[in-house]
């Protein structure tokens, strides 16, 4: 765990801006007036060498405009004027910092590592062990889509791991025995024994925060714009400033301009409304990385789901297992099991938990397993091939017969079901049948998604095309494609971006990454892959898809209430301006009301944009 947690971090911030605003109070009441002029002119130097810094850099930006609002007030001997702006001035900075550090920590605790188990090697076969019991020195195998949970060096295997959670690298690397890996990152492909040199709880926290820092990946391009128009405003504010001066030669209308800066509201509500939008997500079951997700959830017009796992319930049954060649359905769950508990899908733990329920032991009797992306895995039992994966795969690819005689046991498959076929030395064994129900919400999930301005729901899946037609009937879904591969949804989605639309993408498995890449917004359900938690933008952290309908509400409510943010910003501080240079509104006047009105908007951007009861679980 982190040394700061974010309640300790909650609590630093709320005692500065207590301490902040009693001693604004404490200096009115109780400081004599010579005392608060030294006190202003004190306070004001670190402004008012700022905006020097800003101008000799060549930027006529937001801290000029600041400074000299203050230094006008001062040099007409309006100190009060000059403290209230300095001291909102204060208080704005505060909470902007509070914001980005909670985003910070909420965003780095989404991300931190949740796993619990991993594969110990030791002088018999690999066993499977807590992670708090790993030793500095012990050695782990991690595979294909495995989180690597630890830092350490690898001393045997090859594999790609993408690190670019850790590095910023945005493509794989390729490691070897004598490599660094590092804990937070992925195995793409291949597999690694690694010798620990870093225990749990070892920095990876830290590490991430860093990470997380030196990017802009909090921030939405409308946060960006607001920042953006905030400094481009300031020479406008300048300009009017010296116009209304040359043109009245009254210093009070000329101040009007200065005094009212649209850049508080601006940086302080816009980075408050995400936030609270992220804040209120999280409460709802859904983990945020930052304002941009929330962005593309709310611009886009397209859904595109996978099937199992998503669409489907994260726990489908093994139901029926028939057998070729003489095998037990014993053995034959004895191989498949051993085979796929080195697969993080909900298949393959239908599988595993089936064999767990029978009491079948499944220890390791198998060589390296090689695990083929959206088709199978391979791997070898007592100098055999084995196989076990899609019809694809094992007929087709892998060239696999049914035993002479049986072919009818393969035709008179139940149709409702998914399949895995297994297969050793060329000849299949068994074949698996999964039922996968339909969660109960997808009907409802879909029609609201439609109600709440999504026009196109797409389901791709690599599931049979009987399947999917039935489920795509049965849920009214738009569009759909049936075994399609994992680079096939990459490409589907890349299709509608040429067609200029926006896309959110939901999936669980290591064959969605691609999409959920290639995805404007990615949702990954949190019983996936992780792998595909580690590519999504967003993650369901409950078992329910109405989470993608609070997330869809959330994020379209987020952007109404920032166009409202801007509409309210620019329209009540342009009227404060115009009632300065009509000279109704005297400066300090304007500055209190301008600060007034900013911390009422960060106090409104902070409420929640959805009701707290609602009709849905």
């Amino acid at each position: 765990m982190p040394e700061n947690t974010g309640r300790e971090m909650n609590r630093y911030y709320e005692r500065r801006i207590v301490m902040k605003v009693l001693g604004k109070a404490a200096r009115q009441l109780f400081f004599p007036y010579p005392l608060k002029v030294i006190w202003t002119v004190c306070e004001s130097i670190p402004y008012l060498l700022e905006g020097i810094r800003t101008l000799v850099s060549g930027k006529v930006e937001v801290p000029v405009l600041d400074a000299s609002a203050i230094l006008a007030s001062i040099l007409r001997k309006d100190y009060s004027t000059a403290s209230s702006v300095m001291f909102l001035l204060g208080l704005g900075e505060l909470l902007e910092e509070w914001t980005h550090r909670k985003s910070v920590d909420n965003l780095a605790r989404s991300m931190s590592l949740k796993v619990d188990k991993v594969w110990l090697k030791t002088s018999g076969a690999d066993v499977l062990a807590d992670i708090s019991s790993i030793k500095q020195g012990d050695r782990i195998v991690v595979r294909t889509s495995n989180i690597i949970p630890l830092d350490g060096r690898v001393v045997e295997g090859a594999a790609t791991v993408n690190q670019s959670t850790m590095t910023g690298e945005s493509e794989p690397v390729e490691k070897t025995a004598g490599g660094y890996v590092y804990a937070g990152t992925i195995v793409e492909h291949g597999e690694l024994t690694v010798e620990i040199t870093k225990t749990a709880g070892k920095g990876k926290y830290d590490q991430i925060v860093r990470m997380i820092e030196e990017t802009e990946k909090l921030k939405s391009e409308t946060e960006t714009a607001a920042y953006h128009l905030a400094d481009r405003l300031v020479p406008w504010s300048l300009a009017g400033a010296g116009i209304v001066f040359l043109l009245t030669r009254n210093v009070n209308r000329a101040l009007s301009f200065l005094m009212v800066d649209f850049s508080c509201t601006l940086k302080l509500s816009m980075p408050l409304s995400v936030l609270s939008a992220i804040r209120e997500a999280g409460l709802r079951g859904i983990t945020v990385k930052g304002g941009k997700s929330l962005e593309a959830a709310a611009q886009a017009d397209t859904i595109v789901f996978d099937k199992t796992g998503t669409l489907t319930h994260a726990r489908p049954a093994l139901v029926q297992i028939v057998t070729f060649g003489g095998f037990s359905e014993e053995e034959a769950l004895r191989i498949a099991a051993c085979l796929e508990e080195h697969y993080p899908h909900s298949v393959a733990n239908a599988v595993v938990d089936e064999a767990k329920k029978r009491g079948i032991e499944h220890d390791e009797m198998h060589s390296k397993v090689q695990y083929v992306v959206a088709h199978g895995i391979s791997s070898s039992i007592a100098g055999k091939k084995a196989v076990i994966g899609s019809y694809h795969f094992v007929f087709e690819d892998e060239k696999c017969t049914v035993p002479e005689g049986e072919q009818d046991k393969l035709k008179g498959l139940p149709d409702e079901y998914s399949r895995l076929y297994l297969a050793l030395d060329g000849a299949v064994i068994a074949v698996l049948c999964i039922f996968d129900p339909l969660r109960e919400e997808a009907a409802q999930v879909i029609a609201g998604l439609h109600r709440l301005g999504i026009d196109r729901v797409c389901m791709l899946t690599g599931d049979n095309k009987r399947t999917a037609a039935a489920i795509a009937r049965r849920i009214r879904l738009d569009v759909y494609q049936a075994e399609v591969l994992p680079e096939d949804k990459a490409s589907f989605i890349a299709q509608e971006h040429k067609n200029g639309r926006r896309v959110i993408m939901v999936g669980d498995g290591i064959n969605d990454t691609p999409a959920l890449s290639e995805a404007d917004c990615g949702v990954a359900v949190s019983d996936g892959a992780a792998i595909a938690r580690e590519v999504a933008d967003i993650t369901i952290t409950q078992d329910s898809l109405y989470q993608i309908l609070f997330l869809r509400e959330i994020s379209t409510k987020l952007m109404e209430r920032i166009r409202s943010n801007y509409r309210f910003i620019i329209t009540f501080n342009s009227a404060l301006i115009l009632l300065g240079v009509a000279a109704i509104l005297p400066p300090a006047a304007s500055a209190l009301l301008h600060n007034t009105s900013t911390i009422f908007a960060g106090l409104h951007c902070m409420t929640d944009l959805l009701p707290e009861k609602d009709s849905r679980p």
